[in-house]
């Protein structure tokens, strides 16, 4: 009897613990998930100013800085989230931001600064702190088309994009609380207590949407998740409606046709040319870097001016750098001030002539001046666009040298003017010791898709070659074949020596060119010509990926035919299909009569 009775006390006690047990895991189990966490925690840790972008938390080395009632942001975090070309120059101790139409330049502890060259003065300079660079944000806030606030409260500076639509949100009942994390288990960062729920207080910007909860920034700058049934979306907010871009000069229908010019001497024989409806853009080679100082060597011919527009064709002068002298380009575009002088000169010509635009091509440039580069781009761009310029740029293809191609941010390039000029020629240069094409067609087309990844189709004229190489190939005594090129030929000058030495051309169907080889005292003679066939086909491209037209280099070199090709391809076809209706057979035979487009 005592024994069964201790195994019934045993047996109700591992009862009990065992259901007190499983009691106690239930609560600690409803506890975590379903019981809401009334706790409030601080929504960010530390003693630091906090920065808020839209709905991101921005957790920089270096934090805000409100001095003198002035919100300052470092220049690394304005680089790494608001501006990816401010540009700092160390030697003139000056920040230049550049905008669309704006060059704002400051200098460290001064209170002027500079807009497109014109004076004003700061509330607050840009200033070092601690060994760090700080800008007065507010300053450039309109600049950048942002609006800056800062919450003394919360210690919070929240920055908002102007032209970016925001959802705007308040709660609808006492208990809706701002979470740390997407769940209620986790610590509340607010509460809203306001009996209206419509007050300042308590309006929110929603930014994501998840299955059961928003992600949210509080008036304060806290961000956190709120539950959906807790929130009414009210209205929307947009900063700006995006301002109209400004009207460039304007360009005749159809495709863009840019023909370079060269006028490195003294000349008036463009005066007997004939008006070409294949030609809408001239870019006479006017403007050269002269010496380390940026002074410019200027060509210029008011006259030219007005016969190119009395012919409907516009005037993009080129400027050009020596591209012979590597480091003088360096000095030049490493030092703000000898920007400023060339900017300065480029602004005085085009006014002085009345220009329609600039084309800058600046060749052989170190890899490390990259930006650089691009900086002198963007502090140009503005300037230019504000005298009602077109602003275009000359870059090679991928994938080549670090001085002659990965020397260019395509993609920055692009962004920063109306037009990227992409030389697609001299796939075989002057000093090769191989024969070879200019520019034959499955090259170029392999190398403007490279280029279309960074450039936009509609900003990129391809560019075409009109001139001929001659190469003349020798034999040594082992039989090894080395080939040398004198000087480019135009298409009248390639036939002339064609007829001269009775030779045949023969189209090759994988250049998209007629080749033609000869032999004259005891050496070989080969030419890929350039000619109306060739440039059929190279400017099928253009519509084929819908570019903005062709660049092409350069006039001289050009017949009569090829403006006629540029005429019906550019102006008369509308599309790829049109054009391969008519000329289907171009590819294959090198031979195509022009008609008008259907």
């Amino acid at each position: 009897m005592k024994r069964n009775l201790i195994k019934d006390i045993i047996v109700f006690f591992s009862i009990l613990l065992f259901v007190t047990g499983c009691a106690a895991g239930a609560a600690m189990f409803y506890n975590r998930y379903f019981r809401p966490n009334e706790a409030f925690v601080s929504c960010y840790d530390g003693a630091d100013t906090v920065l808020v972008i839209g709905g991101d938390v921005i957790l920089d080395k270096n934090p805000p800085v409100i001095k003198e009632g002035q919100v300052l942001l470092s220049f690394d975090t304005v680089k790494a989230h608001i501006d990816p070309y401010i540009w700092w120059d160390e030697a003139l101790q000056k920040v230049t931001v550049t905008t669309r139409d704006k060059v704002i330049k400051m200098e460290t502890d001064k209170l002027d600064a500079y807009i497109n060259n014109e004076p004003m003065e700061l509330k607050f300079p840009a200033t070092n702190i601690n060994g760090v660079l700080y800008l007065p944000i507010e300053f450039l806030s309109s600049f950048y088309k942002i609006n800056v606030k800062y919450s003394s409260s919360s210690n919070v500076v929240i920055i908002d994009r102007q032209d970016e639509i925001y959802r705007v949100g308040y709660p609808v009942s006492s208990d809706a609380v701002v979470r740390k994390g997407r769940h209620i288990s986790y610590p509340i960062v607010k509460k809203f207590d306001n009996p209206d729920f419509i007050s300042d207080d308590s309006k929110m910007y929603i930014f994501e949407e998840y299955d059961k909860w928003y992600k949210v920034r509080t008036a304060e700058g806290f961000i956190g998740y709120i539950r959906k049934e807790h929130v009414v979306i009210k209205s929307y907010e947009i900063g700006i409606i995006p301002e109209k871009l400004r009207e460039k000069p304007k360009l005749p229908e159809g495709k863009i046709s840019l023909v370079w010019d060269q006028m490195y001497s003294p000349t008036k024989s463009y005066l007997q040319r004939k008006k070409e409806e294949g030609i809408d853009v001239m870019s006479p080679t006017w403007f050269q870097v002269a010496n380390r100082d940026g002074d410019l060597i200027n060509r210029a011919d008011p006259q030219y001016v007005e016969w190119a527009h009395s012919s409907g064709y516009q005037v993009w002068a080129l400027v050009a750098n020596d591209f012979s002298n590597i480091d003088d380009t360096s000095e030049i575009l490493n030092n703000g001030l000898k920007r400023e002088h060339i900017i300065k000169q480029i602004l005085a010509f085009a006014a002085l002539y009345n220009l329609d635009g600039i084309n800058i091509d600046f060749e052989n440039i170190y890899k490390k001046d990259k930006d650089a580069f691009t900086q002198f781009m963007r502090e140009l761009s503005p300037l230019l666009r504000e005298q009602g310029l077109v602003v275009s740029v000359d870059v090679t293809i991928p994938d080549g040298s670090d001085t002659w191609s990965k020397c260019y941010d395509r993609k920055a390039l692009a962004e920063t003017v109306d037009y990227v000029c992409l030389m697609t020629y001299d796939q075989t240069w002057a000093g090769s010791k191989v024969a070879g094409s200019t520019a034959q067609i499955v090259w170029v087309e392999e190398n403007l898709k490279k280029t279309l990844r960074e450039v936009p189709p509609e900003k990129l004229l391809l560019g075409i070659p009109l001139y001929t190489r001659l190469w003349e190939e020798t034999v040594d005594e082992n039989g090894k074949i080395t080939a040398k090129t004198g000087k480019a030929l135009s298409i009248s000058a390639a036939e002339q020596l064609i007829q001269e030495n009775n030779a045949v051309p023969v189209w090759d169907a994988e250049s998209g060119q007629y080749v033609v080889t000869f032999e004259k005292d005891n050496k070989t003679y080969k030419m890929w010509l350039e000619n109306e066939y060739s440039v059929s086909l190279k400017s099928s491209l253009v519509h084929k990926y819908n570019l903005a037209g062709t660049a092409t280099w350069s006039h001289n070199f050009a017949n009569d035919g090829v403006w006629a090709v540029y005429a019906q391809n550019l102006k008369k076809t509308i599309h790829y299909e049109e054009w391969r209706s008519q000329f289907a057979s171009l590819a294959e035979t090198g031979r195509f009569e022009l008609s008008p487009a259907r």
